[in-house]
């Protein structure tokens, strides 16, 4: 693959696990014949994509578009426990450095996922607004200082109110980004989130789009783009518009076989992209 090819404005990317194939070079020629330019990883902890590094190096020699990973850990930088914060931030440092070699956009994870929602009971988390603000600023802090210096970014994806109690709207993403200050840490909004959390999701989009490195691309009931009824045409328009050149990948459930409902989706993103 050139290096022309490795650019492609906005790439849409599926991630790796819906798709069949031995390695990570079979499953970028299934993903091509649906109609994707490339595979999205998936980040375990434990260091497991550190670990599938040989692998990851010969696909990326032999043209495997993969420019981001998305996390799969059990807990997260904003985790109350401290060690377990700290494993995260070094889980994501061991991310972030693959995702360098592999000329990546870059790694992303939420502050958290499944630890705390002020809308489901007890209602109060055990640590207050701001020690949440200033531990996920330390935290983010330290991981974009680790990206810029490989020379790639830390992406921060907003959850909805349900999955997480900190950061659930794209401004939100954005106070936080500012607070950092450095341009190695950046958003990964996802249009299923969005359509829970934001009243208007292009008009948060343009908003913000300075601040978006990466989009994850999910209908309003979690399945593939086309199955629910988020306006692809107007969010992916508002993303061309406002000049976002980056990646949309496919982080969804499947109403059907991968093989069936997946091929349908590049080009429903691509024609209001492009």
């Amino acid at each position: 693959m050139s290096a022309e090819q490795r650019t492609t404005t906005h790439p849409i990317l599926v991630q790796e696990q819906h798709v069949p194939g031995r390695d990570v070079e079979e499953k970028f020629g299934v993903a091509r014949s649906w109609g994707f330019d490339g595979l999205e990883l998936r980040g375990q902890g434990d260091y497991a994509l550190e670990a599938r590094l040989p692998e990851l190096r010969r696909a990326y020699a032999n043209g495997v578009l993969m420019p981001t990973v998305c996390v799969e850990m059990s807990h997260f930088v904003g985790a109350f426990d401290r060690d377990l914060a700290e494993d995260a931030v070094r889980q994501m440092t061991s991310q972030l450095t693959v995702m360098a070699e592999l000329g990546g956009v870059g790694a992303m994870t939420p502050a958290s996922y499944g630890m705390f929602s002020r809308r489901l009971p007890p209602f109060e988390p055990p640590r207050s607004p701001e020690d949440d603000t200033a531990q996920l600023v330390d935290a983010f802090g330290r991981l974009a200082e680790h990206a810029a210096s490989v020379g790639t970014r830390i992406l921060l994806e907003p959850l909805n109110r349900y999955e997480d109690h900190m950061v659930n709207t794209i401004a939100q993403g954005v106070a936080l980004c500012r607070e950092v200050g450095n341009d190695a840490f950046r958003l990964a909004p996802d249009t299923y989130h969005m359509n829970i959390e934001e009243a208007d999701p292009a008009r948060s989009l343009a908003d913000a789009v300075e601040y978006v490195a990466h989009v994850q691309a999910s209908d309003s009931n979690r399945l593939e783009p086309g199955a629910g009824h988020v306006d692809w045409a107007l969010e992916m328009s508002t993303l061309r518009s406002s000049g976002y050149v980056g990646p949309v990948a496919v982080e969804s459930r499947l109403s059907g076989p991968a093989e069936v409902v997946l091929p349908r989706v590049p080009s429903l993103l691509r024609r209001h992209l492009a």
